[in-house]
């Protein structure tokens, strides 16, 4: 029977990077899959991976049904034997109840992924859905890392390495955290706490007041 799965972890293990296994290992057994997509870093209508590999997808706008997507597609006499869904955190509740559909009406396995809480650490709706409605959840092994060392299970946006824990939730920025704009970073739940990035942690080591004192 087909199935609706949902792979899901914080940034930077390794979601979209399975997302393009998958379609990958799939297309070579000549299997055609539809590739849904929404705010990814390489911009309108692509599947990447901080890897380098990317690969055409389609945007999902907001508004937009996603079965009647397929029975288009399909009705057309055009192929989809299964379906990939990145970046599914930022999908609208009812879009993924139209996954669901698809799976139980078109037969078609549909595999999600994305992350399931913001910055504040509060669940995005598409991922409470997908939590609530999947047949099967997989976290992924792959783990970040905080700068600590420590397992990453939290999502942190900075402005300038400072994290910050108010705004909207859905703000496209830079994972390489820059100190210009609006980054993204993986903390422990420690540091999250603590709202300590990398940056304010070295800025806190280098701080005079704990520097060493000379003896001279």
């Amino acid at each position: 029977m087909s199935e609706l799965v949902f792979f899901c972890g914080t940034m930077d293990c390794g979601k979209s990077t399975l997302a393009l296994q998958i379609e990958h290992n799939r297309s070579a057994r000549g299997l055609v899959g539809m590739i849904f997509t929404r705010n990814d870093r390489a911009g309108q209508g692509k599947l990447s991976s901080r890897l380098g590999l990317v690969t055409d997808a389609v945007e999902v706008e907001d508004g937009a049904d996603l079965y009647a997507h397929l029975v288009d597609h399909l009705s057309q006499g055009r192929r989809a034997d299964y379906v990939i869904a990145d970046e599914a955190q930022f999908l609208a509740p009812e879009q993924i109840d139209q996954l669901a559909r698809v799976v139980d009406d078109l037969d078609l396995d549909v595999y999600a992924f994305g992350i399931t809480t913001d910055f504040r650490s509060k669940l995005f709706p598409g991922s409470q859905r997908l939590v609530e409605l999947a047949d099967r959840v997989e976290v992924l092994q792959v783990e970040a890392l905080c700068w600590c060392g420590a397992r990453a299970t939290h999502n942190a946006r900075t402005v300038g390495g400072v994290m910050v824990v108010e705004g909207a939730q859905v703000v496209v920025g830079d994972v390489t955290g820059s100190t210009d704009e609006i980054g993204y970073e993986v903390l422990c739940r420690r540091h999250h706490r603590r709202r300590m990035t990398a940056a304010t942690a070295r800025a806190a080591a280098l701080a005079p007041d704990v520097l060493p004192v000379s003896s001279g």
